[in-house]
Formats: structure tokens, C-alpha cells, sequence
């Protein structure tokens, strides 16, 4: 055999047997303030883009479909919404808890409703989520009501600022930045996670089953993670490049 035809042979046989390179971490998000250090560390590069990627969703309910269905290997995600998953068969390990929120949940309500004993008879938008139903269950106890006395419209979070500015709903539950951006439309908080501390976690969770395979790029993600979160706080340029995306100028995002 020709030595050439020799060489290409061998080198085909050993290139057939090296590994193939892993695909990087997808790791969903959903329009949120408190995951958006994740969505600073993949635009900044502070973490490897081979080993890891946000990928941006466009609710929590997207985020857990993509999840459940293996399109991701982990998510941001309230704890009550994992636990959800759990209880459905889904093998999740919580990482990391990465906020709590105080404020940043909020219920917004046309010019007339002041307070949550006024939304009896209106119609209240939200997404009908584990974290939309809890933030709804404690608005209507703090207004004495029941379900029976409002009217529900799910609507996804991506849409939390155009149903209420076009009328299709008196009330909408959200959390930042659209709260932000409702209320610089002059509509008013009526309720908000103050009223409920401790009660929203959020937390990032793997699949159990590449947790331990992939333990170091996991690492990586929380080393990007924190990265970020410094820079968010530090760094004004930070909210510069986030707020466009949100549609808030870079004084409203901060």
C-alpha cells in the first residue's frame, strides 16, 4: 500500500475515534430582572460561549416546555415552579438560588382601581403559571375576594405590557421590567411581593442527568453568573446594554 494511502487511513481511523465535542449548556431565561445577569454574562462574554448558552425565551411557560420537552439543559425558574416539574416526573437539581423578590412582582391596574378590593368584577391578565397563581391567590385574599368575583385572561409575559395599555384588561400580574415599563405609562401598583416576603424564589436547575457530566461547564455558568451580577451593580454601562431590550431607558432599568 502506498505510504500516503497508509497515513490517510490511520489518520482517518484515529480522528474516527476521538471524542466529538460536546454541544454548550443550553440554559433557558424568560424575561425577568433578576435573571438578567445571565443575559449580561452571554452578551459580555464572561463565561465560554463553547460550554455554555442563554438561550432567551419569552415566558416562564415557554422555559418549561422547552425544559420538559429536552430542548434545555437547565433554566431559571421560580421554586414553586420546579417543584411543579418535579412532582410531573421531571428530574431537576436545584444549583443555585439567585434571587428573592421584594417588590419586583407586582399587580398594575388602570386609572380607577386603587387598591384590590376594586377589581371586583374587572379583568384581571396573567400568566397562568405556579408564580402567576400564587401572586393571584394572595391579591384576592388581600382584597377579599374569590375567583368567582373577577374574570381571568392568561396572557404570556411578553405581552404583560400591551394588554393592559390596549384596554383588553383592567389589571395585569407582572414583574419587572414590565412593571417599570407599565408604570411609566402611568398605570399604578395596586400589589405587589412586599405584601408576600420570601414567597418568590428564583432558582437555577439542571436536568439531573447532565449535572454530574458537565459539573465543571455548571461551574462555569455560576463563575459567569456572578461576574455579571458585580457588573450590573458596579458597572452603569451594564444597564445601558440591557434596558433597549426592555424597552426602559437605562435610568428606569436601574
Amino acid at each position: 500500500m502506498n505510504r500516503w494511502l497508509t497515513f490517510i487511513v490511520l489518520f482517518w481511523l484515529l480522528a474516527g475515534c476521538a471524542e466529538a465535542p460536546q454541544p454548550p449548556l443550553r440554559v433557558g431565561v424568560n424575561p425577568w430582572v433578576g435573571y438578567d445577569p445571565l443575559v449580561l454574562a452571554g452578551e459580555r462574554r464572561l463565561f465560554d460561549p463553547t460550554r455554555v448558552r442563554v438561550v432567551e425565551l419569552s415566558s416562564n411557560t415557554e422555559s418549561q416546555r422547552a425544559l420538559r420537552n429536552g430542548l434545555l439543559d437547565g433554566a431559571a425558574l421560580t421554586l414553586d415552579e420546579v417543584l411543579r416539574l418535579a412532582d410531573a416526573g421531571l428530574e431537576l437539581k436545584i444549583i443555585a438560588v439567585l434571587d428573592v423578590s421584594h417588590g419586583a412582582d407586582a399587580v398594575l391596574a388602570r386609572e380607577g382601581i386603587r387598591a384590590p378590593a376594586d377589581l371586583e368584577g374587572q379583568t384581571i391578565a396573567l400568566e397562568q403559571t405556579a408564580l402567576g397563581t400564587l401572586v393571584l391567590d394572595r391579591l384576592l385574599r388581600a382584597g377579599n375576594l374569590s375567583r368567582d368575583d373577577v374574570h381571568l385572561i392568561h396572557v404570556e409575559a411578553a405581552q404583560h405590557g400591551s394588554v393592559l395599555a390596549s384596554g383588553r384588561a383592567d389589571a395585569v400580574i407582572t414583574f419587572e421590567p414590565m412593571k417599570s415599563w407599565l408604570a411609566a405609562r402611568n398605570f399604578q401598583v395596586i400589589f405587589d411581593s412586599r405584601a408576600m416576603p420570601g414567597e418568590i424564589v428564583d432558582v437555577l436547575v439542571a436536568r439531573a442527568d447532565v449535572l454530574e457530566p458537565r459539573l465543571p461547564d455548571w461551574v462555569e455558568l455560576l463563575v459567569g453568573w456572578e461576574r455579571a451580577r458585580r457588573a450590573l451593580l458596579a458597572d452603569e454601562s451594564a444597564a445601558d446594554s440591557l434596558a433597549p431590550g426592555v424597552e426602559l431607558t437605562p435610568e428606569e432599568y436601574r
